[in-house]
């Protein structure tokens, strides 16, 4: 039998501001994602779950490619932010879309720009640098997760390139 985990209310604030930061994060990279015209770059699996309970401490996961992210309970209540990105050789059109992901974690998630420092919710316990694979593995599984599709949204630079040659 599965056990609830119980919130200890003077977590409650902290563990709000954390999970706004991850959703807020989560936007900005799907809003990222969105922009590159290779449909199998903008391919997620997403797990949300409505109940912790102590064998399952995930709240939400979003697995791509090249961006992981994962908001969990830690075993005391807190929630923490989990991230990941494929590391890229080479090819700077991809490089130039992790490192503003990597960014944007850190930015907001900092104590100047929440109400509560949640700096530390940003767990680098561990950190997945090779999205691709986990993205095959998981979608083999496919447990827990569902399939998403980031509809294409050229770049503003891009959009006003293509009116400009029709």
């Amino acid at each position: 039998m599965k056990q609830q985990i119980n919130s200890q209310p003077s977590l409650l604030p902290y563990n709000k501001v954390v999970k706004d930061a991850y959703f807020q994060i989560l936007k900005e990279a799907k809003a990222m994602l969105a922009t590159i015209e290779h449909e199998e770059l903008r391919y997620t699996l997403v797990r949300e779950e409505r109940k912790l309970t102590a064998s399952n401490m995930v709240i939400h996961e979003f697995v791509n490619p090249l961006l992981y992210l994962r908001l969990e309970c830690s075993t005391e209540n807190r929630f923490d932010i989990h991230y990941g990105f494929e590391q890229i050789g080479n090819d700077e059109q991809l490089s130039n879309r992790t490192a503003p992901f990597t960014r944007s974690v850190y930015r907001l998630t900092s104590k100047e720009l929440t109400q509560i420092n949640i700096e530390a919710s940003v767990s680098n316990s561990w950190c997945i640098t090779q999205c691709s694979a986990l993205y095959e593995y998981v979608e083999e599984q496919m447990k827990y997760h569902q399939f998403h599709l980031i509809k294409y949204k050229p770049a503003a630079i891009r959009r006003k390139q293509m009116k400009a040659v029709a």
